[in-house]
């Protein structure tokens, strides 16, 4: 073995020795990373438990994930629930965690998880006698450069809105919590004193230990072969055993869900894709490491590196990763892989640089293991579309260690309850769908995925992998036109046009929390849309056609829509499918084309989800046919005061108010192209357009309105602009400022609810009680002032709201309003708890007399809170330039 290491540089596979030790059970021979007893069966040939024959739940998976949610359905009083385990019990990816539980995470659902998980398995041992190694150690997330310490001091704020202690320190206050790092090259850091350290094989086996306390039967050496299917509805899952009826299917089979969800009888969608993972293991240094050193995650030189046995752990994300398992399943048990000292080289040379003093200590093992990663970083959660009673809880992207304690929970509370106690949408399974499902779509998705892990998290980057893959038929005219393209949902949709003459790769690279490269051109796009007309291809959005031969299609809608859908041909009603709760499963527009047949149109991301919604609530009924239409249309919206000349030369016809008014559809004629669905609205509260076109007549129907609107100052523009133009309008959107927790009454939209009809839909008992007893928080715009767009950072989403002093709620999405010349942040704000800690209900005098500031990365800025859109200042704004204009003119 090398005992010394001088540094990177003398690093050599052929230098070192095979140190990889023979295998049993969960042993690594007393050399290995953990150690673990044996659990519920007995190793070697003896006797297996008999395999039930049926059960309420099964869950494949005994690594910490499906241990969990085993444990957490039991707490929440399931009983007959089996688990299934191919080898044995925490022998696959669990084995082989680094075991650090931090709450460090980019978005706030992941942060709860970490959080929860991290205060259950510290009382894990005092419940089940199990020890798990539980030490709080705490964490320093560092910062090499001023970006990465703006990205952290936006994470200080989310993580204190969630009461998560975290401090911003200094680099000497650094060198007093670890005196190993090397803090020369460092601005700061976060420091995170709850984060933690455990034996993730322990903490496993300690979940287990309660499970099986409260009945859940654990069987070992059981391979699930597939899932048995019936109308739609989970019947039975087939072992190299044996089959067991049951009710509910949980997949948590980590690297083999994907194939898993593939091998069913009917094929689940379950996009992850392994990588291999390598983190170093040095043996005790000379001077013995406290087990109660914080773990340091250095993002930027792309490691991690906790104590381990007096010695250290340490790994990283590199930016070459090397995919896995592309073929398939591999193995039974996950073996250590093969050692690569050459490809571990860059992360070696990064950790000796943070901690120099580490050239000197002794290497015990390189592991290589393998880890699982989905198309955007966030785990898969849910019940899968399609498949009623089969549930994902996989992908964990190296956290799952960290998430499993709050997943696992959520997903019981969604199994029991029909949805988990917090927003979990940005894991929902059903945010994919099939088309993520391409192997090959996978292997390179995840090859820029695990770099990301540890890169920047700048607002508004986007992944250059897995693109084009869904296009609209204009997309090679908009892209010659200098479109720069986002995705959503595996479809391009423009973001803004670079006009001729500028540098176009500076404006794909330009990543910043300040003002971006691409201020000025959004401006002119908003501008355009303000005075002109432009267009914005909006193709993307998910369609769907509701038809039936009696009234079947309104009744249904009638039950899913809080709005009344029993008006005339033509119209275009707003509103939202609610659930039980009253919160929002979808907010759409549904256009009712004849008497029993409806176009709904919902947002891009929606398109599994509100399909699924939608087919749950569904009769079964020949005469009710519900069809995807989003590939069948193209949609342009054309936006601005000119709009309706563009379209009255196009059509030959009037399309003034008095012709033609808003939100009304017609079928008509533009240019040479028949059968175009004409709406008059535009998504952002600006006079103007939507024109669904069959995609046969998509580019001609383009050419003819650009060509028409040379003479009217037409431009193409992008989401960028539609953005700017929707906030500044007061305009909610699902996904950023909806969700299914957040109600009608709760966002001002109580007039889109049928109250005065005799109309049960889902929801209406809930909205009715939330009604009569106020509100407890309130959606409301905030302008920020004293606010430099030139020099402060800017808000992007996330951020904390203060009202008097004292954080009220946090901001949902932001813009710069071009009109106002300020920023505009829209967020949810709510009153201090009552006595007991119960909620408050909220009013609008509550409102209107608060002092508000906004805090971004730490530095708060005042804000100025209304209920409604600003209009009155759109007037005041214009009046104070013309005041200004004057004030010079008569200066000169």
């Amino acid at each position: 073995m090398c005992s010394c290491v001088r540094s990177s540089r003398a690093l050599s596979p052929v230098l070192l020795p095979r140190l990889l030790p023979p295998q049993t059970g969960y042993r690594l021979a007393g050399r290995g990373l953990w150690t673990s007893p044996h659990l519920f069966t007995v190793s070697g040939d003896s006797q297996l438990l008999p395999l039930p024959g049926q059960a309420r739940v099964v869950i494949c998976g005994g690594g910490i994930v499906g241990t969990s949610v085993a444990y957490h359905l039991a707490k929440l009083g399931w009983t007959d629930i089996v688990l299934l385990e191919q080898g044995r019990l925490g022998a696959g990816t669990t084995r082989l965690c680094a075991g650090i539980v931090s709450v460090a995470k980019p978005i706030s659902i992941e942060c709860k998880m970490a959080n929860y998980s991290n205060t259950l398995y510290e009382q894990l041992e005092g419940e089940t006698g199990v020890k798990t190694g539980y030490v709080k150690t705490g964490s320093l997330c560092l910062a090499q450069n001023q970006d990465r310490f703006i990205s952290l001091k936006r994470l200080a704020s989310r993580l204190k809105v969630m009461g998560i202690s975290c401090n911003i320190v200094k680099p000497k206050d650094i060198a007093k919590l670890h005196p190993l790092v090397n803090i020369h090259d460092l601005v700061g850091a976060l420091h995170l004193p709850g984060d933690a350290v455990v034996s993730p094989p322990d903490v496993n086996h300690a979940l287990a230990v309660g499970a099986a306390g409260q009945g859940v039967q654990i069987l070992e050496r059981t391979t699930v072969q597939q899932v048995l299917v019936e109308k739609g509805h989970v019947m039975a899952v087939e072992t190299d055993r044996g089959s067991i009826e049951c009710e509910y299917f949980v997949n948590c089979a980590g690297q083999w869900a994907y194939e898993l969800g593939q091998a069913s009888e009917m094929k689940v969608s379950v996009p992850l894709h392994g990588c291999e993972h390598f983190y170093l293991l040095t043996k005790p240094l000379q001077e013995a490491v406290p087990p109660s050193t914080p773990v340091v995650i250095d993002m930027d030189g792309r490691i991690y590196a906790r104590q381990w046995h007096g010695g250290f752990l340490s790994g990283g994300f590199e930016k070459n990763p090397k995919p896995i398992f592309t073929e398939g399943r591999n193995q039974l048990e996950i073996q250590n892989m093969q050692e690569d000292w050459d490809h571990f080289e860059p992360m070696l040379t990064s950790l000796l640089r943070r901690m120099p003093s580490l050239e000197s200590a002794e290497i015990h093992q390189l592991v290589n293991c393998p880890e699982s990663f989905t198309p955007d970083m966030r785990c898969l959660m849910g019940e899968t579309p399609g498949v009623s009673g089969y549930y994902v809880l996989a992908g964990m992207n190296s956290s799952g260690l960290a998430f499993a304690g709050g997943a696992g929970k959520y997903l019981a509370e969604w199994m029991t309850y029909g949805y988990p106690t917090a927003n979990v949408w940005p894991l929902d399974v059903k945010r994919f769908g099939n088309l993520q499902s391409s192997r090959t779509f996978l292997r390179h998705r995840v090859m820029e995925v695990m770099p990301l892990l540890y890169e920047l998290k700048v607002p508004r980057w986007d992944f250059q992998t897995g693109r084009q893959l869904r296009t609209s038929p204009l997309y090679d005219r908009l892209d010659t036109q200098g479109a720069r393209w986002m995705e959503k949902h595996g479809f391009e949709r423009p973001k803004y046009f670079v006009p001729p003459g500028k540098d176009l790769l500076s404006l794909d690279q330009s990543k910043t929390f300040y003002k971006p490269d691409w201020f000025d051109i959004v401006g002119a796009e908003v501008k355009c849309c303000k005075e002109a007309v432009c267009v914005i291809d909006m193709s993307s959005f998910t369609k769907f056609e509701l038809t039936s031969t009696g009234d079947q299609a309104l009744e249904l809608l009638q039950h899913l829509c809080a709005n009344d859908l029993d008006v005339p041909v033509g119209h275009i009603i707003h509103t939202g499918m609610l659930n039980e709760r009253g919160g929002y499963e979808n907010d759409c527009s549904v256009v009712r084309l004849s008497k029993n047949s409806f176009f709904i149109v919902s947002p891009t991301d929606q398109q599994v989800h509100c399909w699924s919604w939608i087919k749950k609530h569904m009769p079964s009924d020949p005469h009710l046919h519900l069809e995807d239409v989003s590939w069948k249309y193209t949609a342009l919206n054309l936006i601005g005061p000119r709009a309706m000349d563009v379209l009255a030369e196009l059509s030959y016809v009037s399309m003034t108010p008095d012709h033609f008014p808003s939100m009304f559809c017609k079928e008509m004629s533009v240019g040479y192209a028949n059968g175009i669905r004409v709406m008059s609205m535009t998504h952002t509260g600006e006079p103007g357009f939507m024109l669904y076109i069959p995609i046969e007549y998509a580019l001609h129907v383009y050419n003819e309105v650009m060509s028409v609107g040379q003479k009217y100052g037409i431009r193409n523009a992008g989401y960028y602009a539609l953005r700017s133009l929707r906030i500044e309008k007061f305009f909610a959107f699902w996904g950023q400022d909806l969700d299914a927790f957040t109600t009608p009454l709760e966002c001002g939209r109580e007039f889109r609810v049928k109250f005065d009809k005799d109309t049960d839909f889902l929801g209406r008992e809930a909205l009715l009680q939330q009604r009569q007893d106020g509100v407890t928080r309130r959606f409301v715009m905030l302008v920020l002032e004293d606010h430099d767009t030139e020099l402060d950072l800017w808000p992007w989403w996330g951020e904390p709201i203060y009202r008097n002093g004292q954080l009220a709620g946090t901001t949902t999405s932001s813009a710069y309003s071009y009109t106002l010349e300020r920023h505009v942040c829209l967020g949810f704000v709510s009153p201090p708890p009552g006595p007991e800690g119960l909620p408050t209900p909220i009013t609008p005098d509550f409102i209107n007399r608060g002092d508000y500031e906004v805090d971004i990365a730490g530095q708060r800025y005042p804000a100025k809170a209304k209920l409604y859109p600003f209009s009155s200042l759109f007037t005041q704004q214009k009046r104070r330039k013309d005041d200004l204009e004057l004030s010079n003119l008569q200066g000169k």
